[in-house]
């Protein structure tokens, strides 16, 4: 079937039919209807400012506001969904509205382009997701910290996998919780640089209409118009900022997927995830598999692929609106939806898994992890650093060679390495009184 352009906003330079396949290439409303609500505010505030600057008549814009409202409602319902046999959801209200409240929805353009209109709309939008998404992350940076403050007891550190120095387990979570805050600030900051309001713009070149943009901004709870027409239409960074912004918080989910599929594992066994955050395996019947942080970790590449698409598709674009900017939309909904599911899973995985404290304590007994506290003890000793660490490197082959742990070693084993321990090494071999020391309290 083809589509005529009588239906379409623009269909009065156009002859003929579109293609059907064009259509279907073309019309995303049914895919986008995500946006229609920012449409409609975004209408209704445009509508205001036509009655508030003698654009429209008093009753024109009554009417335009009656008939916005009840399709907001309508929508917020569920009961207005829109289909691709719309172009755009602008095509959709303004077809919806006409259908509603008759020729008065025909003045509703009226100095407006769609190049400003998706512009606002998207904004709106960003905007409000990025208040849901900073909330989602302000949830599990809080869940984080509870289960942080439950579990202050040693547990080896890692570099390059490889165990290296006691922390605690409060101090693993509360890393995370570390980065967290700062995808806080990121997410906050991409809010803060959506206050601009593209209403005004038109299509790219402003209006000969005298309208107020001040206005319009203020209706829709923005500081300011956008400071330059062109600019104001053709503007993704708010969005390519939010994304990137979602892409470290994908990172640092990520990284404690990582670390969660490894201490889940037997040959840690550091943690236990909660069945309910569990999956089994269709064969083998013993198996417990950690799909969950696995899904978040896989899910991670979508969300950069994400911001490398939309990266890719605004590097060569001219001024102003083009076509390729319709990308955006799908980009960022899809985006900030894996996002968002990926913190409250992650949320329910960190709030239910089990420390596995005895095991934890079992592990403090290899790998040496306190020998840099054997050096810093010689070094307040009067030893130089360098020769205190060739000395504790000579005592931690010997230990290997016995099989022991540094801690298991007499104070005569001890001395043969230098004359300047006593007995107070046990002090400073004793994880936990190490981890009372001064500078590592932050860890308790």
């Amino acid at each position: 079937m083809q589509a005529g352009y009588e239906d379409k906003l623009w269909g009065g330079r156009f002859r003929g039919s579109v293609a059907a396949d064009m259509a279907q290439f073309h019309n995303i409303a049914g895919r986008t209807g995500w946006l229609l609500e920012a449409d409609i505010q975004g209408s209704i505030a445009h509508a205001k400012m036509l009655a508030h600057v003698g654009l429209i008549t008093p009753q024109q814009g009554e009417a335009i506001d009656r008939g916005l409202q009840g399709m907001l409602h309508d929508v917020q319902a569920g009961t207005l969904v829109p289909d691709d046999n719309y172009e755009d959801v602008h095509t959709y209200t303004e077809v919806k509205l006409r259908e509603r409240i008759g020729d008065a929805a025909k003045v509703l353009h009226t100095a407006r382009s769609r190049n400003d209109q998706v512009n606002t709309d998207m904004k709106l939008y960003a905007r409000a997701r990025c208040g849901q998404l900073a909330q989602q992350l302000q949830q599990l940076m809080d869940t984080l910290q509870a289960r942080a403050e439950q579990h202050p007891i040693p547990m080896p550190g890692y570099t390059h996998l490889q165990r290296a120095q006691a922390v605690t387990v409060k101090h693993w979570l509360m890393a995370y919780h570390a980065m967290l805050a700062r995808d806080l600030r990121r997410v906050n900051d991409a809010i803060a640089g959506m206050d601009e309001c593209p209403l005004g713009c038109g299509a790219l070149a402003g209006t000969t209409h005298n309208v107020d943009r001040a206005y319009s901004a203020q209706l829709l709870g923005f500081a300011r118009p956008h400071a330059n027409f062109l600019d104001g239409v053709s503007d993704r960074d708010y969005l390519i900022e939010a994304l990137a912004a979602m892409g470290l918080i994908m990172m640092h989910l990520s990284r404690l997927c990582e670390e969660l599929v490894i201490f889940s594992s037997q040959e840690f066994a550091f943690v236990q995830l909660d069945d309910r955050y569990a999956t089994g395996s269709s064969i083998m019947p013993q198996k417990k598999n950690p799909d969950s942080v696995e899904l978040i970790r896989g899910k991670t590449g979508r969300v950069y692929g994400h911001l490398m698409g939309l990266l890719t598709v605004m590097k060569g674009l001219p001024l102003a609106y083009n076509k390729d900017m319709q990308e955006d939309k799908n980009a960022f909904h899809d985006a900030m939806n894996t996002t968002l599911s990926c913190l409250t899973v992650m949320d329910g995985v960190i709030a239910t898994m089990m420390v596995r404290e005895e095991r934890l304590r079992c592990t403090l007994q290899t790998g040496f992890m306190n020998a840099t506290e054997v050096a810093d003890y010689l070094v307040r000793r009067g030893v130089p650093f360098r020769d205190a660490h060739g000395i504790v490197g000579q005592a931690v082959l010997y230990a290997e060679q016995q099989q022991k742990p540094l801690e298991a070693l007499s104070l005569a084993e001890w001395q043969q390495f230098s004359p300047m321990i006593d007995d107070m090494i046990y002090d400073n071999i004793d994880y936990h009184k190490t981890l009372h020391l001064g500078i590592k309290k932050e860890m308790l």
